[in-house]
């Protein structure tokens, strides 16, 4: 950033906010607008957005903050193409399986899935939006800075309201949030959320509320609310109780992550993130950086620019800052909640069920282990053998490693926890759908996503109770296991885990991700689970774009969610060579990202279960942005099928 464009730009935001100053009177609140939805909403079976996945010239990956310059190279352009086929995947059945032609099917479940809506607080203080163009490593990673980062609450709203009209023709059971509801686990943040779906006034700006009058992203607005005969669950992830999704609060308080959430000045941190970190492999993060040489203002975003543009950014050196901390106007509400803290938010609702599925677990026991138990377990209709098992498969915040927590984990309480629900679910005969936020067997080792193995510095009493092939060995012991769905990757990657016993394929079950609706492609999914007349389970598992209305701010964060696709190049059709163990921090072994199938060295042996529709067979083919629309066929053990039929009668 030139150094007199940063004056400028900085000196109009603290201009800004001394206008406004906190507990100054919101009159601007008394006027909000509301922002209907394109309808009628459909998915993308029906239409999928069509743009160009690269654009030459463009900018480089660092520059993706430069929004005044995207009509320039064209970015964020986009129109609507064909519709993405269901793909039939008989993967877990039988070898010489064939479908009937006469095959009848009774649905059994609706429901929707949102994921990953990293609600923001733009303008709070102690955000790393500056490491996105100064660190090669953090080059790719939109969670610290995206041109889409001031409309979330906004981008939220609208997918409600498309689940809303997709009801009214077609009724959702219920939906359900994969985890990351907020980008940080901040007390607004988390209203916000909550309060989107409860129909409430939106004031989506913090401190000053500078440019609440006049940007429209920063505007109140009115939620539309979820239906009310729509019931919504929540599941824990790991940026709902971690400092950006990453650090523990607590866990070192030299640091002064807690203080910094409601500073009167932008938090000074050195990047977490350093080359020779990458002398080992996977290479050790160490969040104590954040407060190591060189430091950095890491800045926030300007809410008076339509743009949103970066300011109080820069070295601490800089002579711009005249050696003090850039000043913001402080908020008591951007204060962090632990997980407890948390989940008590989601009993303060006008929708249902009162506690987001939380309230389903004895929380008030006086054990503070009781109080952020996040697993829980419901049965969605009663009349249909199905439970949902919500688990909670984050990083403990007491692990003493100082390493990125995004890692898959599993206590020794939550790990029986989840034993004795599949156990109950096979001994009642009930079909089983496991809702977590981390997906398992698919993120390459090292990429902070995989499954956690532990590190030097790992605590006494914190390893992961279960490692990922015994993890899934407990899976496919359980064969009324219909399939895993998770978050977290903001993918939409559908994968088989086959059993491992050919004579018995009912040990099979499927895992479904879900895309974030803060970053492209900006997606949920909808679920239709059907028992066929060959008493086999299909589950059509389809992606749904967000039903924006042309010129509201939902429809800006669409253009900017493309074009920091086609700037940031995210591969959208990840699929990861399965290399055979490697050596991890220290003595500690790092394993093979999934167990299921063969080891290799070999940089292109792709995971053959995971594949993408092809469009070139479509009436109008278009390129394949990021969705995958599946028909999951699942075999059932001969218990199942033969209590099914004592309920569920077919013709032929």
């Amino acid at each position: 950033m030139r150094r007199r464009s940063f004056l400028k730009s900085s000196a109009a935001f603290l201009g800004a906010a001394s206008l406004g100053g906190f507990g100054a009177s919101r009159a601007w609140a008394d006027e909000v607008r509301s922002y209907p939805i394109d309808t009628p909403a459909v998915t993308t079976r029906e239409r999928m957005l069509s743009f160009p996945l690269t654009l030459t010239p463009g900018l480089e990956k660092n520059e993706l903050h430069h929004v005044s310059r995207y009509g320039e190279f064209g970015y964020g352009e986009w129109t609507f193409g064909s519709g993405l086929p269901v793909m039939e995947r008989l993967d877990l059945m039988p070898a010489g399986y064939v479908r009937p032609d006469n095959l009848e099917k009774e649905r059994l479940l609706r429901f929707f899935s949102f994921a990953d809506v990293h609600i923001t607080d733009k303008e709070a203080p102690n955000q790393l939006i500056l490491f996105q163009q100064i660190d090669p490593v953090s080059h790719r990673n939109t969670s610290i800075y995206s041109p889409v980062m001031p409309y979330t609450t906004q981008v939220l709203d609208v997918a409600v309201q498309t689940v809303n009209d997709l009801h009214r023709r077609d009724p959702f059971d219920f939906g359900i949030t994969l985890g990351d509801a907020c980008n940080d686990p901040m007390y607004n943040a988390t209203r916000w959320f909550i309060d989107v779906l409860d129909g409430k006034v939106i004031t989506p700006s913090s401190g000053a509320h500078v440019g609440a009058d006049s940007i429209d992203y920063q505007m109140p607005f009115q939620a539309a609310g979820l239906d009310s005969d729509i019931p919504w669950y929540m599941v824990l992830g790991n940026h709902d109780h971690f400092f950006i999704g990453s650090f523990p609060l607590d866990a070192e308080p030299s640091l002064g992550l807690r203080e910094s959430y409601t500073a009167d000045s932008v938090w000074a941190a050195g990047s977490p993130i350093r080359m020779e970190d990458f002398s080992s492999f996977p290479p050790v993060f160490d969040y104590r950086n954040l407060r190591a040489d060189p430091l950095f203002y890491p800045g926030v975003l300007n809410g008076t620019t339509t743009n949103g543009d970066i300011v109080l950014a820069g070295s601490t050196d800089d002579l711009a800052f005249g050696g003090q901390a850039p000043r913001v106007v402080p908020d008591p509400d951007r204060r962090p909640l632990v997980p407890s803290e948390w989940m008590d938010e989601f009993f303060n609702t006008t929708s249902h069920p009162v506690g987001h599925g939380f309230n389903l677990i004895d929380r008030d026991t006086g054990n503070p282990e009781d109080a952020a138990f996040a697993c829980y377990s419901f049965v969605p209709k009663a009349e249909i053998p199905l439970k949902i098992i919500v688990l909670d498969v984050t990083q403990s915040s007491d692990d003493g490693s100082f390493d990125i927590h995004g890692h898959g984990y599993l206590d020794s309480r939550r790990l029986e926890w989840l034993q004795a629900e599949l156990d109950s679910g096979q001994a009642n005969n009930q079909l089983m759908i496991i809702a977590a936020h981390i997906p398992i067997g698919v993120s390459p080792i090292g990429s902070h996503l995989e499954w956690w193995a532990g590190d030097e510095n790992t605590k006494p009493g914190y390893e992961n109770a279960v490692d990922l092939e015994e993890l899934v060995a407990i899976l496919q012991g359980a064969p009324n296991l219909l399939m895993w769905l998770a978050g977290h990757r903001h993918f939409n990657v559908v994968k088989a885990f086959p059993s491992a016993d050919t004579s018995r394929p009912e040990q099979g079950f499927w895992q479904v991700e879900t895309s974030s609706l803060r970053d492209f492609p900006q997606q949920f999914r909808s679920y239709e689970v059907y028992l066929n007349s060959d008493y086999t389970v299909s589950i059509e598992a389809v992606n749904v774009d967000v039903a924006v209305a042309g010129g509201t701010p939902a429809a800006q964060s669409r253009k900017f969610a493309i074009a920091a696709q086609q700037i940031i190049q995210n591969d959208i059709k990840l699929n990861s060579p399965n290399f055979a163990t490697v050596g991890g921090h220290g003595t500690i072994p790092v394993l093979s990202m999934d167990p299921t199938r063969p080891q290799s060295d070999d940089p292109t042996a792709l995971d053959p279960s995971i594949r993408y529709e092809d469009l070139s067979t479509a009436e109008v083919p278009v390129p394949y942005h990021a969705s995958c629309n599946a028909e999951l066929v699942k075999p059932l053990s001969p218990e199942m099928v033969a209590h099914l039929r004592q309920t569920f009668a077919f013709q032929n």
